[in-house]
């Protein structure tokens, strides 16, 4: 969705880089990208005027010791870029049992389909999670819940029959009890009309949430502000969480709105995946737009990819020099784990910067799918020994697997590249050494 905003932000920084010195010309330059940036991302004009009048009357001041001026205007973009963003973020704290969050806004935005991809989030996190449906206004709304609860193996209820949403709560009540974390899905309408306002007003002074979050679109546009203003009258929005930041949306209206309403960004939607769900975290999110990296977001989903046994036990036969193409087919399904090829590149610190073209990541993320092809039509014998791969049982391989000979000899050089770079890891490399590893991962990657 932001592919647009980042190439140009990051355009904006090489400027940066490649100028002598900093001048007025070169600040007005970067605050007319930063405004030309934000406004074809659909940011509110007024908010975007005033943060690029903040950027450029920090930047008058002289930079702090040890920073040059160049850095100093670097620095100052990532802050207010940030700052604009919400700072420091907006974690929720759950803090007692059970803990209730109530889903609000209106069709179309993926309510629904955010309470599973919280549930999910929360369950990973080790919390006991159920979730009630009190949407009786659309017929198969309850039912979309419960398939999703059985999906990930979280109770789920509601009541398609009843056509009280406080009914419905007051019938599950000592259901709810027993959970540490309830997730309540509430109903929609096409236009924020009477109707919802007053079903909203009866099902949060029933509920009394402790955070009332408002489900919202990335292509909500311009009409966002109004949107996030009512709701927020209505029952007290706590947080935003915006969904579909995966498509071509533009999706500057609903960040924009949060910023209007003072009601912080908490949660992202970026995939249609159940786990495609992500803790909004400002400063991270703009490292990621100006290519500079997210590790703790990188870290977090590689923690969820693979275990801490199965990372400890790798990690003994690396130190080995053991490296099988079962580790590498194990390690291929846990980078699919942690999203697109593309999206976790760019929270890889440095990795933004080298521009890598997308087609390239692509084509990589197609390789992977015909080498787990591949992997599935070898005997246990050639996974754990592929020095034994002899051009008869290469052939036969590419049969079993619908893909060329090419394709598994591409297979057995990738995996004793692998094997190469891991040896580099043995006992304590030398720096000089893990510096040779690097570029040669990144050209790797660029190849």
């Amino acid at each position: 969705m932001f592919d647009k905003l980042t190439d140009s932000l990051r355009s904006s920084l090489k400027k940066i880089r490649d100028a002598v010195f900093v001048d007025d010309q070169l600040i007005n330059e970067i605050t007319r990208d930063v405004q030309r940036s934000l406004l074809q991302a659909d940011v509110n004009v007024k908010l975007v005027m005033q943060l690029t009048a903040r950027i450029k009357e920090r930047i008058k001041g002289e930079p702090p010791k040890g920073l040059s001026k160049k850095d100093y205007l670097v620095t100052v973009l990532y802050e207010e870029l940030a700052s604009f963003l919400g700072g420091e973020g907006a974690k929720i704290q759950i803090n007692k049992k059970p803990f209730t969050m109530m889903l609000v806004g209106l069709f179309g935005n993926g309510k629904t389909t955010t309470a599973g991809k919280l549930a999910k989030y929360y369950q990973k996190r080790g919390l006991k999670v159920v979730m009630l449906s009190t949407d009786t206004w659309r017929p198969a709304a309850a039912e979309q819940l419960l398939q999703l609860g059985k999906q990930i193996g979280v109770p789920a209820y509601g009541d398609p029959s009843q056509k009280d949403p406080v009914k419905v709560l007051k019938k599950f009540s000592e259901e709810l009890k027993k959970a540490d974390l309830v997730i309540i899905d509430t109903a929609g309408r096409d236009a924020l009309n009477d109707e919802l306002i007053e079903e909203l007003k009866r099902i949060s002074d029933a509920v009394k949430a402790d955070e009332v979050l408002l489900v919202m679109a990335a292509d909500v546009g311009q009409g966002a502000e109004q949107q996030a203003k009512t709701f927020n009258e209505t029952c007290g929005v706590t947080g935003v969480i915006i969904t579909k930041l995966d498509g071509t949306a533009k999706g500057g209206g609903a960040l924009s709105a949060c910023a209007v309403t003072k009601a912080p960004v908490k949660f992202i939607g970026v995939g249609e995946k159940i786990d495609a769900l992500e803790e909004f975290k400002p400063k991270n999110f703009v490292g990621r737009l100006l290519g500079m990296g997210d590790l703790e977001t990188l870290l977090e989903k590689a923690h969820e990819a693979i275990s801490e046994d199965d990372a400890k036990d790798l990690q003994k036969k690396l130190l080995k020099g053991d490296f099988t193409l079962i580790d590498l087919y194990d390690q291929m399904e846990a980078m699919q784990k942690m999203g697109p090829l593309g999206k976790v590149m760019e929270m890889i610190p440095g990795m933004g910067q080298l521009q890598i073209p997308k087609e390239a990541l692509k084509v990589q993320e197609g390789k992977l799918v015909t080498w787990k092809h591949i992997m599935s039509s070898m005997t246990k014998e050639e996974l754990e020994d592929p020095e034994i791969m002899n051009p008869k049982r290469i052939s036969r391989v590419a049969n079993g697997s619908g893909t060329k000979e090419s394709d598994v000899r591409e297979l057995m050089k990738q995996h004793k590249q692998s094997k190469k770079l891991f040896k580099m890891l043995k006992g304590r490399g030398s720096e000089k050494d893990m510096q040779k590893m690097m570029k040669k991962m990144q050209g790797m990657m660029q190849r």
